[in-house]
């Protein structure tokens, strides 16, 4: 489960930004106690503030640090597609993120600090007995490995000014990196869109991932990034996985009953050939009727219901984390309402997945809990600032407050400062 996580000088990060999700209120469900930090652990946070503020930017420090993990060796030959904060001194300093996560039980933390084209340092400890101890730490091309990692040695070959240790060592049969690397990479991301990218039709990718994942929960195929096994036999459901991901579609009240996928011929006129392809379809009831409709005429709102089973569906079966980038899109709020308590149940999330996303849907506020909510405005120097709303301002937020109302109200900050004024102005309405 992740701990915390922290960035600096990335997109609109400038300062330094850390995401906590330890525990504030340990008696309740969504609170995972985690004997050996003597803390529990929320399977939730939420990221709210004005547009502009930097929330995707605070979820996206995330998700590039797990893509700089996975490309490092294969597409940081030439360059490093970092994107430090454009103003002040942010395009000449050096970038920085920093993770702790717990894995089998055990507390892992690990450290990038990146400049101007190369890796300036990275570091990777464990804390077995309570204990900080290094399992590597690199300082340039300067690799030091913790003792009895012989396993590891080979890292030193094939590392180069641009490629992160860690991509290199989790290479190696060595399960003190491999777990914590796997564990790393096993987390998904929806609705993020980079903005350097290698692929051209990168949005379109993005927009329909979590389809795609889907669709293998359907099929019965295997996605062999995000497949994985349930930790302990007993503790999930005992349904096929088409089953589990049917109970989830119906969950919504669509009035889809079933999914069918199939193949059909597609007719070239130019050249009179003909091929075949896959094609989704829902089946909706109608009456005592039934019929299979295309997938691409379904309504924004069931694409991205159907988008999110696959994605859910693999964190509550493995206990990853689901990033999800506008969490109200498209969505209803009694069913974005259900997806919180889905994770944040012990019952259905027996494994401690993890959701974290963004949101301007103030109504799951009342959803929430006060240590579950982060807030993001945006400083005078145009940088993000995050804070914890459970300690708003230092002053400690009640339990028992009305989050949606006081948020609303501005006792927390992070609104936009709508004025016409100007707009008025511009109008000819005033002087």
């Amino acid at each position: 489960m992740l701990i915390r996580f922290g960035a600096s000088n990335y997109r609109s990060i400038a300062a330094g930004v850390e995401l906590s999700l330890v525990a504030v209120d340990h008696d309740r469900e969504a609170a995972r106690e985690q004997p050996h930090l003597g803390e529990s652990l929320l399977t939730l946070a939420a990221v709210y503030g004005p547009n502009a503020s930097g929330k995707s930017n605070v979820v996206g420090a995330l998700a590039w640090l797990r893509d700089a993990v996975k490309d490092s060796i294969r597409f940081w030959e030439d360059d490093i597609p970092l994107e430090p904060f454009a103003f002040g001194t942010g395009p000449t300093e050096p970038s920085e993120f920093v993770i702790e996560t717990t894995v089998g039980g055990v507390r892992f933390e690990y450290v990038l600090e990146i400049g101007t084209g190369q890796v300036l340092y990275e570091g990777l400890f464990h804390y077995p007995e309570k204990k900080r101890r290094r399992i590597f730490e690199r300082e340039g091309s300067n690799l030091k490995l913790q003792r009895g990692l012989g396993a590891l040695s080979g890292t030193r070959e094939l590392l180069t000014e641009r490629t992160l240790a860690l991509s290199v060592a989790r290479r190696f049969d060595e399960p003190l990196v491999s777990e914590f690397a796997n564990d790393l990479l096993r987390i998904q991301v929806l609705g993020q869109v980079p903005r350097r990218t290698l692929f051209p039709n990168w949005r379109a990718m993005q927009r329909f991932f979590g389809t795609a994942d889907t669709t293998h929960w359907f099929d019965g195929q295997d996605n062999d990034q995000h497949s994985l096994s349930p930790r302990e036999e007993g503790k999930w459901p005992t349904l096929s996985r088409r089953e589990q991901a049917l109970a989830l579609l119906r969950l919504a009240d669509l009035g889809i009953q079933d999914v069918v996928i199939d193949e059909q011929e597609i007719p070239f006129s130019s050249s009179g050939e003909t091929r075949t392809q896959r094609r989704l379809r829902l089946v909706h009831r109608s009456g005592g009727n039934s019929a299979p409709l295309d997938f691409s005429a379904e309504s924004e709102g069931t694409k991205t219901w159907f988008g999110l089973i696959g994605p859910v569906l693999t964190a509550l079966r493995s206990g990853s984390i689901v990033i999800l980038d506008e969490f109200d899109a498209g969505l209803h709020p009694t069913l974005s309402a259900e997806l919180l308590r889905v994770f944040q149940s012990r019952v259905t999330n027996p494994y401690g997945a993890q959701l974290i996303f963004t949101s301007h849907d103030t109504s799951l506020l009342n959803h929430l809990n006060r240590d579950e909510v982060w807030l993001t405005e945006k400083r005078l120097d145009g940088s993000t600032r995050l804070g914890a709303l459970a300690e708003f301002a230092g002053e400690r937020v009640r339990k028992s407050q009305n989050l949606e109302n006081a948020y609303l109200h501005g006792r927390f900050g992070a609104l936009p400062q709508v004025d016409q004024t100007e707009f008025l102005r511009a109008l000819g309405l005033i002087g």
